[in-house]
């Protein structure tokens, strides 16, 4: 069964103002099923995936487009970066909206070659996993805020799930696949091992040379153990066994491939921080369960890393609140953390207010779980309400200006 997507009518929106629009994503979420759903019936599709195609794109991208006539779809267009050229000639010709469909990985050498060769005729959307929005049937569209008036509107739709549910929905992930195909815990961890390995056959191939598969997977590995914490490049290379600049690279890698989100902190002349370095967050909670060996979500709620993986799961389904509506989230969030090792885990921008957010795996928090708050008064910004995201059962005010945000009203 089909289970619908939040961006579908973001990507008809968007297809109505550009003559071209492209889904970027991690492999496997569901871009290519997302778009032959949502775009106009019937529309001719190709995929670069086919050695053919691809063969006649780069021969001759101008005559690809007698071949195939727009509109039409093009699956894996980073494959060939040269049809963006045609593609803008098409465009300013035909003056029309919705001309081109692509799909494609390997976000930052895309979005560069587009940006160059498309600006101002592309609209461009990320597609991440399932939300549980879209798991729970939840119509409700907008991006997350610790308002009055979102949690009011949450609140009519609210899907319900308890705690051991929701532990098993952050051990089994969002990949559609995994719902498509119902795989139950042996399946899952074979599509993992095999997800694993296509990314590097595919998209670490194409981006850079790995020559040591091995110390790579060991990378992904304390990757994913980092999950919800403080980079350390030091660290990491230490327990890899590389040095601090293949560790960028590598990390760098993950971001581009969609697999990763880097949680810039807060940057203020008036508000001084303890450290320039980003939260690590795995834009998937179900990799980094594979690969840090948690196969059973009971084990994963009792364990170490459950505080992280909530982290991690609230902080996924905060941006794909806004991925799906198709706001652009490099420059919306950050954190804080000072010398004091007083922290706010995450701090939204939104028309010029700051909406700080505390994430806290527990059913009854304290007023003191965000006494740090206050701090961003010193920002010289307007500080706005905020709210701190748990496993409680109702919202309510914690302090004036802090409400209890019950994870269900993500």
């Amino acid at each position: 069964m089909y289970i619908e997507r939040h961006m579908e009518k973001t990507l008809s929106e968007i297809a109505a103002m550009y003559p071209v629009v492209l889904v970027t994503g991690a492999r496997q979420v569901g871009k290519t099923t997302m778009i032959r759903k949502a775009a106009p019936e019937d529309l001719p599709y190709v995929t670069l995936d086919d050695y053919m195609v691809l063969r006649r794109a780069k021969e001759n991208p101008e005559l690809f487009f007698k071949t195939y006539e727009p509109t039409l779809i093009i699956d894996e267009v980073q494959y060939e970066p040269s049809l963006f050229s045609p593609m803008k000639m098409l465009s300013d010709e035909t003056h029309k909206s919705g001309l081109f469909y692509l799909t494609g990985s390997q976000a930052f050498h895309l979005m560069k070659n587009v940006t160059e060769s498309l600006a101002g005729r592309v609209g461009i959307l990320e597609l991440k996993g399932f939300s549980m929005r879209e798991l729970k049937g939840v119509s409700y569209r907008k991006p997350f805020l610790p308002t009055t008036e979102y949690i009011n509107e949450m609140k009519k739709e609210a899907p319900v799930f308890n705690y051991r549910e929701l532990f098993g929905y952050i051990q089994r992930g969002f990949f559609p696949a995994v719902y498509e195909k119902g795989m139950d815990g042996v399946q899952i961890g074979h599509f993992f091992n095999n997800y694993v390995r296509t990314y590097l056959e595919r998209d670490v191939r194409a981006l850079t040379q790995v020559a040591d598969e091995t110390a790579f997977i060991k990378f992904l590995t304390a990757a994913a153990a980092l999950t919800g914490q403080q980079l350390n490049y030091t660290k990491m290379a230490q327990t890899v066994g590389k040095d601090v600049n293949t560790i960028k690279r590598w990390l760098s890698i993950l971001v581009t491939s969609g697999l990763v989100y880097l949680l810039e902190p807060y940057g203020d002349n008036l508000l001084k921080r303890l450290s320039k370095m980003p939260k690590l967050y795995f834009t998937d909670t179900d990799l980094a369960c594979a690969l840090c060996g948690w196969v059973a979500p009971d084990l994963l709620a009792n364990g170490v890393m459950a505080g992280a993986m909530f982290e991690t799961f609230v902080i996924g389904e905060i941006i794909k609140s806004y991925t799906n509506a198709g706001i652009d989230t490099r420059f919306k969030f950050s954190y804080y953390r000072n010398e004091h090792a007083q922290e706010i885990d995450l701090i939204i921008s939104d028309n010029g207010k700051l909406y700080p957010i505390e994430i806290k795996m527990t059913g009854n928090p304290k007023s003191h779980d965000v006494k740090s708050f206050g701090l961003l008064e010193k920002s010289g910004r307007e500080v706005a309400e905020g709210g701190i995201v748990c496993m409680a059962e109702t919202p309510a005010y914690l302090t004036e200006k802090v409400r209890i945000i019950p994870v269900n009203l993500l």
